[in-house]
């Protein structure tokens, strides 16, 4: 699982410089402008990195921060996907459209992880 999380975080984080690139904060009327967007990744970056924590040290929370993880992965994908859907023409650059699909395709690696060691951990009680 370590690897999928840090996979999945790194291309969370890359989509969010790409995102300021974009001034995202104004696709999602963000309150506050550039300074509510920071204050959003100021939380959602120490979130995810003290998963990361958890994960790296097997923590009985671990799979609670993988699955916050993989949803974000998920969720910005699905996101973006309904921008790009409305017409919004952000995020249409080769590179933030592959750091997009990776944020999903990483997310489902994280929870194909997931899965696999809550099931050892259910055999293991069992």
């Amino acid at each position: 699982m370590p690897r999928s999380y840090f996979w999945t975080m790194l291309f969370l984080i890359l989509h969010q410089i790409d995102a300021a690139y974009w001034n995202e904060w104004e696709m999602f009327h963000v309150p506050g402008g550039v300074q509510g967007f920071l204050v959003f990744n100021l939380a959602a970056i120490a979130v995810v990195l003290a998963g990361y924590r958890h994960v790296l040290l097997a923590t009985p929370r671990a799979p609670l921060y993988a699955c916050a993880c993989a949803a974000l992965g998920a969720g910005t994908f699905l996101i973006h996907a309904g921008f790009a859907l409305a017409g919004l023409e952000q995020f249409h650059l080769p590179l933030s459209v592959a750091i997009i699909g990776l944020c999903l395709a990483c997310a489902l690696w994280l929870l194909r992880d997931v899965r696999r060691i809550r099931g050892r951990l259910a055999r293991q009680a069992a």
